[in-house]
């Protein structure tokens, strides 16, 4: 049914006239003009980033920050000199390793792994002329199983991925071989190299399920919010031209600081996040200009000027919100830093132009909702925007908090305290085996070396001094009898003049025990020689050191740039810190529900997490890290409109409450849509990718719900036109620079909302 607009529609000779002049506008409709070369420079992009690959590294060193802890010297002296490199365990299960066959089959095969270039020694426990109780170290305790370590030369990454990969070639056809024979026979695969690959491969596995999985659920809550399948696919087209795009970002990225994992999924997880956030609000405010009688290219150009200033400062605000991981110093935060940075400049590059081009594709395929044209009617020309701003569930939230805003307050404060308490007793672990499937073979391995060998995985410490081994041995005994030590094998001279002992304990390798033995080891050197101690639960103590000592840098950093571009947005001192204030508590109870589900394990089984008991610090931070910009975001969405509003002479209360409704259902769908990203990512089987997915969620839940709709609106009724002030210079200036910068849209008298072209 048609239905006419006349009468609340721009005439068509004013339209022309009344188009913004700000430079964003002016973006927005050179790219709607030029779709087809903004088209094939993003698919061109996109295409560089499938096709890239960065390295994985532990990040942990080459930074000046923790080139100064002793831990990370020690790796690095390690790295530049030992002659020593990693270690390949091949576990047999299901045989006789008295047998006869099983001991030619061993040897035999023991004699081909030696004869394989980068490697430089290969144990078995049929070895002769070592020590039997070394040899017995080779043998299951339930007589059914043995092991072989192949020890490699140390090389370069190139052929050390070239040695790992003849080396377990060739134990997997000793485990044919003895299948043969045995048909319960098998072969497991691990060590450092074996779980290194097998981790990478199951992060590429998670988050390519996840993002199959995302997108999709994305697409159909899209298609319910535009009732339009065209509108919708243009968020998450864009978001998938981000993530491709980020990923080419990285190559450049590469030539910075070492990539991780964690910053891989770090760009997987904005890209999607933030594409559809932006594409949401875009072809929405677009939707509304349509409403108002504009052509596409003119709807475009409004649009942009007001939800593209939205967005462009939505940007800045997550990347400054991150600039605060660079000063830890450290490899895997700086590279957590450097690919958020580039993520939200590429989201906020894609929305602003990719958006644009493809609304020029889609013209007049995109509509107004007959929901915004029957307003336009209901309002007629003479009533005010704000008459439907002051009715709807949002403006009847914002009315139920204003009557009691101090009890609200407090009362929402004390909640989100209550979440975060557990906060205060995490457990922090950088490598928590229970953190991987139990089905990878390298977990098994690490396992069943605890259990079935008497010798865990992994070292709590490793000490490296410039003498001879018999001279570190010698040393080394008097710690083969202190409380939780089981083992400290004889020293291993790795260089001329360098050597290295390693320190058994029982259970956690990062346990506190063994932080604690750190601390005496280091208090109790060896005596006339350059020594270093590093190993798990030195790098563990170190890391943490050095977190806490440079968070409060860190956090300085972030709160001066959100406070700079909040009152750049806002031109008030007070909407800054009252912002910084409740995304804290909102922080603080996402990092309380990440404690109760993987160091309680309260949820899990829901959930499908895994139960680590503890949580790794440097995810925890970049988190918060990336969770308060996020947070921030939101603010962003809903302040820009309380300032319209209040700049359009509305008192502030009435302000708060208009701009909630307008807002409402922007950050409502948005956050929804995040939460729905965030949350796919928990199908992933590793720790590292649950943690942040379920941090991110929570986040984003917790900021959209108790924080945005209940704490932000009574704090800003309470304070009322405190919210504005800033020093009478301050002010001056920002009102200076905003009439310059940031030129209100000349046709509509009073804004309207983001969602308006929402079905």
């Amino acid at each position: 049914m048609a239905t006419d607009t006349s009468a609340t529609r721009a005439p068509a000779a004013s339209r022309a006239a009344a188009a913004p002049r700000s430079a964003i506008a002016a973006v927005g409709r050179a790219c709607f003009r030029h779709r087809w070369l903004l088209l094939v420079v993003w698919l061109a992009v996109a295409a560089g980033g499938f096709l890239a690959s960065g390295p994985v590294s532990d990040g942990l060193s080459d930074q000046p920050g923790a080139n100064s802890l002793e831990s990370i010297q020690a790796s690095n002296v390690l790295d530049k000199e030992s002659k020593v490199g990693p270690t390949i365990a091949g576990e047999v299960t299901g045989i006789d390793p008295g047998s006869a066959e099983t001991r030619n089959s061993v040897v035999a095969s023991a004699t081909t792994l030696a004869h394989i270039p980068g490697v430089r020694s290969v144990a078995t426990p049929y070895d002769t002329g070592v020590p039997a109780a070394q040899a017995h170290q080779l043998l299951a305790r339930d007589g059914h199983g043995l092991l072989v370590t192949v020890t490699l030369d140390e090389l370069a990454d190139g052929p050390q991925d070239t040695a790992v990969d003849a080396v377990s070639k060739q134990l997997d056809v000793l485990g044919s071989t003895l299948r043969a024979r045995a048909p319960d026979a098998r072969l497991l695969l691990g060590g450092g190299p074996i779980m290194n690959n097998q981790v990478n491969d199951q992060v590429d596995h998670d988050l390519s399920l996840a993002e199959g999985l995302s997108l999709p659920l994305t697409l159909v809550v899209l298609v319910f919010v535009f009732g339009g399948i065209i509108a919708a696919g243009i968020p998450v087209f864009a978001a998938i031209l981000s993530v491709f795009a980020g990923m080419a970002a990285l190559l450049g990225i590469e030539h910075i600081t070492n990539i991780d994992q964690n910053a891989t999924i770090v760009v997987t997880l904005l890209g999607l996040g933030l594409s559809i956030d932006y594409g949401l609000l875009l072809v929405a405010r677009y939707r509304e200009e349509l409403a108002h009688g504009y052509s596409p290219e003119d709807a475009v150009g409004r649009a942009w000027a007001t939800a593209g200033r939205t967005i462009l400062f939505s940007a800045l605000t997550v990347a400054g919100s991150l600039c605060g991981l660079v000063v830890f110093g450290v490899t895997s935060m700086t590279a957590l830093g450097v690919a958020g940075v580039s993520i939200a400049a590429v989201a906020m590059l894609v929305a602003l132009t990719g958006t644009a081009a493809m609304l020029g594709f889609a013209r007049k395929r995109i509509r107004p909702s007959k929901r915004a044209l029957a307003r336009l009617d209901e309002r007629g020309p003479s009533k005010h925007a704000g008459d439907a701003a002051d009715r709807g569930f949002f403006a009847g939230l914002a009315r139920v908090v204003q009557r009691r805003p101090l009890v609200t307050a407090i009362a929402a404060a004390a909640v989100l305290l209550a979440i975060g308490l557990p906060l205060l007793g995490t457990t922090p672990r950088l490598n928590p085996l229970s953190g991987f499937p139990k089905s990878m073979s390298s977990v098994q391995v690490a396992n069943d070396l605890s259990s079935q060998y008497g010798r865990p995985s992994d070292p709590a410490m490793t000490v490296v001094a410039r003498t001879d081994a018999a001279t570190l041995d010698a040393w080394a005994q008097r710690w083969s009898h202190a409380p939780g030590v089981v083992a400290v094998p004889p020293a291993d001279q790795v260089a001329p003049d360098l050597a290295t002992v390693d320190i058994y304990v029982a259970g956690d390798p990062e346990s506190t025990t063994a932080r604690n033995l750190v601390h005496e080891v280091r208090a109790d050197r060896p005596a006339g020689v350059t020594s270093w101690v590093t190993g798990d639960a030195a790098v563990l103590d170190d890391m943490v050191g050095l977190i806490d000592s440079r968070l409060p840098w860190a956090i300085a950093v972030t709160v001066a740039a959100m406070f700079v571009l909040l009152f750049l947005m806002t031109g008030s001192f007070i909407v800054p810190i009252k912002a910084i204030v409740m995304n804290t508590l909102s922080l603080g109870a996402a990092a309380g529900v990440m404690n109760l589900v993987f160091q309680h394990g309260v949820g899990a089984g829901f959930l499908h997490t895994l139960t680590t008991g503890s949580l790794d610090p440097f995810v925890v931070v970049g988190v918060l890290a990336f969770a308060f910009g996020l947070s921030m975001d939101y603010e962003v969405f809903l302040l820009s409109r309380v300032k319209e509003y209040v700049d359009a002479g509305e008192p502030t209360d009435v302000a708060v409450r208009r701009a909630l409704q307008r807002t409402g259902r922007v950050i409502t769908s948005a956050a929804l849509l995040m939460v729905v990203v965030f949350g796919c990512f928990l199908v992933g089987r590793t720790y590292n990718t649950q943690q942040i997915g379920l941090g991110l969620a929570a986040a984003i839940a917790i900021d959209a719900t108790l924080v945005r709709c209940i704490l932000v609106p009574a704090t800003m009724t309470l304070l009322g036109k405190w919210n504005w002030w800033a020093p009478r210079p301050f002010a001056r200036w920002h009102a200076k620079r905003r009439a310059t910068l940031m030129p209100e849209l000349p046709a509509q008298s009073a804004p309207t909302g983001e969602l308006a072209g929402v079905r």
